[in-house]
């Protein structure tokens, strides 16, 4: 998520003792169902996988990490990115990372920067990671689907409506053409998730009634604005803080934990109504997102879901997930712990995750044993639905409206332009005063 070069470092800095400790776990039959070993054979064959990377920031350096520690003929072809800095940022690190081996294989001509620039990667590859700023996923996922690529993608996958129907179009094409497709929702890969969802679907804790989820942060980084920058490049410096880049932080970050409660309870919302603002991160520098949301999700069996997601320094700070159900109480703690109690307080199932994989790297290792395995891994769907359950609670948050699924599924609203050059004007833009157009509730439209 982040993109500064101390980021990448940081994520680089997950050893390759971590990893071998974590695939020693795997290979003692410690993994859960969801993670067979079945699904872990023939990885190593003579093919030589290429990969590519769309989106040479923080999460794109870490996922390239993880992608060439997941199988052992892989190699890294080609980089793209908007800004040449960030891509040989990235580049370096992870020379770093794999030196002395030919994990690494990056010429100068197959180092691409630009808006154009994700064309000729995915060109060169046979899998791409799709890392950029989210707004532009739906587009660049549509060239690797029609290219024949099998693709690793950041959630969320879309910014606006139009571009879910777009990501639910190119699933569609995906699965025909037999691709793979991973997104970038950890949890899915997490063994404590994964234990719980199986207690779930075996009735443990009977029927999810209702939930909180919580994404209750302090908040992420400024890049401030230098001079001479013109208003393309510093917003494309702060993406997280425009929408038609990043959608604001319900939907940046707070996907995963609304994404968990889609999960659990097997169905996606039918309305949503909230309300939300800014009181802390109110300057110029944090663009036009809000910086609290507080969303009620409706679904089809009845549950009601209680969804909070903050960037507020020096508040309560939380991550995770809560649900009460007919039999007792489900909790998650992101950290590798779950447990269902019942509805006295006493333990139905308990899962103490001390040595687990770590998920990020997992997501690496199951699609590329689904590439050598000729099997086939269909993430697209569900992330653009759970990307769509996002959007909307940022719609019911900007105009204080109830918002029902069928309705925001035929918005027309596009936030992101298809063609994006440096020499554009972006869609939002600062008054006389420095600031940005904000959603007023009670007055902003959105379908």
């Amino acid at each position: 998520m982040k993109n500064s070069k101390k980021n990448q470092k940081s994520i680089l800095k997950s050893s390759r003792r971590d990893f071998v400790r974590n695939s020693s776990i795997v290979a003692a039959g410690m993994m859960l169902p969801g993670m067979e070993m079945s699904a872990m054979a023939n990885v190593f064959n003579e093919k030589t996988l290429k990969l590519a990377v769309v989106g040479c920031g923080g999460r794109g350096t870490g996922a390239a990490n993880q992608a060439l520690k997941a199988d052992e003929n892989v190699q890294l072809v080609a980089m793209a990115d908007a800004f040449e800095d960030r891509l040989s940022g990235s580049l370096q690190s992870l020379e770093k990372e794999f030196e002395g081996s030919k994990k690494v294989n990056v010429q100068k001509k197959h180092q691409y920067v630009g808006f154009d620039a994700y064309k000729k990667a995915i060109d060169e590859a046979d899998v791409v990671i799709l890392t950029t700023p989210p707004g532009f996923r739906p587009y660049h996922f549509e060239y690797a689907i029609n290219a024949g690529k099998h693709v690793f993608m950041e959630k969320p996958v879309a910014t606006d409506v139009p571009g879910i129907r777009k990501v639910l179009e190119m699933a569609k094409i995906a699965k025909e053409k037999k691709l793979n497709v991973v997104v970038g929702l950890q949890r899915r890969y997490q063994n404590n998730y994964l234990a719980i969802a199986e207690q779930i679907k075996q009735n443990k804790a009977g029927k999810i009634m209702s939930g909180q989820v919580y994404w209750n942060s302090a908040g992420v980084w400024v890049n401030p604005r230098k001079a001479g920058q013109s208003e393309m490049e510093y917003q494309m410096r702060n993406w997280y803080y425009f929408n038609w880049l990043c959608g604001d932080h319900i939907l940046e970050q707070h996907i995963h934990n609304i994404d968990v409660a889609n999960w659990f309870i097997g169905e996606y919302p039918i309305s949503a109504q909230g309300m939300g603002g800014r009181l802390i991160r109110t300057g110029p520098e944090h663009g036009e997102i809000f910086d609290h949301h507080f969303v009620e999700f409706k679904y089809p069996g009845g549950a009601v879901i209680s969804s909070q997601c903050r960037h507020q320094p020096g508040t309560w700070s939380k991550v995770g997930e809560k649900f009460q159900a007919s039999k007792g109480t489900v909790d998650m703690n992101d950290a590798g712990a779950a447990s269902i109690t019942d509805l006295d307080g006493n333990d139905l199932f308990r899962y103490r995750g001390q040595r687990d994989p770590n998920p990020y790297q997992v997501e690496h290792d199951k699609l590329f044993a689904s590439i050598r395995n000729n099997e086939v891994i269909s993430d697209a769907e569900n992330g653009a639905k759970s990307t769509m359950t996002a959007i909307m609670g940022r719609m019911a948050t900007y105009s204080g409206q109830v918002i029902n699924w069928e309705e925001a599924l035929k918005s027309q609203e596009v936030l992101m332009p298809r063609d994006v050059t440096w020499n554009s004007t972006p869609p939002t833009l600062p008054g006389e005063d420095g600031l940005y157009p904000v959603p007023k509730p009670g007055k902003t439209k959105v379908l």
